[in-house]
């Protein structure tokens, strides 16, 4: 039996586009969409095997949201992100939230299918080129940043020093230094670069 299909993607043109890939190699699109909510919507009514989700939409829900979403449907279908970059910390947060896998945009015709039957079959789809900075975020404790320690690790990413990072948030100098402290005990770091390459292997940044 066909492999059925929905599109997700912002893109008039590029949803035409893998329409016709994955028509040509056999598989059933049932609908292709522009947003998240009509994607959500759809594989309700059409009960896909896999869905073929862009990381970034447009306005409203992103690719993380709608594969949560979709993960949550009493009979949820096998979500495939599509991005067209493979560093993109969304990605991270999107496996979290369900997806089976990522694809560049660029793949093949025998790479985005094979991925397409390894979803719908339940399996994890390998990431292209062994992304050893996806698996090992996947594999970490998640980690949990209050709104304010992700700004400020942020500023400590850009090599802003306390004082210029209390300046910017309108906090004090010792305010900073608490969030740095928790930074670095919630990421396991020894020191402000440690904490930012461990946020960055975990998706964070």
């Amino acid at each position: 039996m066909s492999v059925r299909l929905i599109i997700v993607d912002d893109h008039p043109i590029v949803r035409a586009g893998i329409r016709a890939v994955v028509e040509a190699r056999g598989f059933d699109v049932l609908a292709e969409v522009g947003t998240g909510e009509e994607a959500v919507e759809a594989a309700r009514q059409l009960h896909p095997d896999v869905v073929l989700c862009d990381l970034r939409l447009g306005e409203g829900m992103d690719g993380v949201a709608t594969t949560a979403a979709l993960r949550a449907l009493p009979a949820p279908p096998a979500v495939l992100i599509l991005t067209t970059f493979d560093h993109d910390a969304q990605i991270v947060r999107a496996v979290e939230a369900g997806a089976a896998g990522y694809l560049l945009k660029e793949v093949g015709v025998e790479v985005i299918s094979r991925a397409i039957v390894d979803a719908a079959a339940g399996s994890a789809v390998p990431t292209p080129g062994g992304d050893e900075r996806l698996v090992a975020a996947l594999r970490a404790p998640r980690v949990d940043l209050t709104a304010r320690e992700q700004e400020v690790l942020a500023l400590v990413a850009e090599g802003l020093s306390n004082r210029e990072i209390a300046v910017r948030l309108f906090v004090t100098e010792a305010t900073v230094k608490t969030h740095i402290v928790h930074l670095l005990d919630k990421l396991g770091a020894e020191s402000r670069t440690g904490a930012v390459s461990e946020a960055r292997r975990r998706g964070l940044l």
